[in-house]
């Protein structure tokens, strides 16, 4: 791998953490797994029932895991990994909370994540994982989480538009934006393949679209 840090990150069952997986593990990468379960987050459970309610403190509880995580992973020298790679960049925290959080919320936690996360290093290259809203249902419904099964194509169809605009006003990062919706990099060898070509490419900073 090229890049000596790679993030990938897209929505919910657009594939992150079993891509960024399979990549650390056959092209020896230190890996990084966001910690979303409900034993680490206890507010996630509660806030896909009562999201106006919890919106609050489920951004704040996973801001302050991703902080811890990313703080623990970067302040030691790792000598067995060609590079790092994890499965979501810390940014998706103001992605989140924008669409989660009443205006004045948001504003108090951008302040919060802003002052935090100055000093935590950005990916060489961060790759976002397109599916369309059905395919993300399909393979959310197949993984089988009880607090997600419930989740409206609207919310969905608006965390992508998040994304969308946060990767536009990007002017300094290398980001790739794969669109997947005809690849099956789990199940067929030949597109997991194709994917992981395209990541280890040479580009420039700005913003590279595929077609795989």
């Amino acid at each position: 791998m090229r890049y000596n840090y790679v993030a990938i990150e897209g929505t919910m069952g657009a594939g992150k953490t079993t891509l960024s997986s399979r990549i650390a593990r056959e092209l020896n990468g230190k890996l990084i797994l966001e910690e979303f379960e409900p034993d680490k987050n206890p507010f996630l459970a509660k806030f896909y029932k009562e999201p106006e309610k919890y919106a609050f403190q489920v951004e704040m509880t996973f801001l302050a895991l991703r902080y811890q995580q990313l703080k623990d992973k970067f302040s030691s020298l790792d000598l067995f990994h060609d590079f790092i790679i994890s499965d979501y960049y810390v940014a998706k925290s103001l992605i989140f909370s924008r669409e989660n959080l009443q205006p004045d919320e948001y504003e108090l936690f951008a302040r919060f994540f802003n002052i935090i996360f100055s000093n935590i290093p950005k990916p060489e290259l961060m790759v976002y994982l397109y599916l369309d809203v059905e395919h993300l249902q399909r393979n959310i419904h197949k993984r089988g989480r009880d607090y997600e099964q419930n989740i409206d194509d609207s919310y969905l169809e608006h965390l992508q538009q998040g994304y969308f605009d946060f990767i536009k006003q990007q002017t300094d990062m290398r980001i790739l934006v794969l669109d997947t919706n005809n690849l099956d990099f789990v199940a067929n060898p030949k597109d997991y393949e194709k994917v992981v070509e395209a990541i280890d490419q040479p580009y420039d900073i700005g913003i590279h679209r595929l077609v795989l």
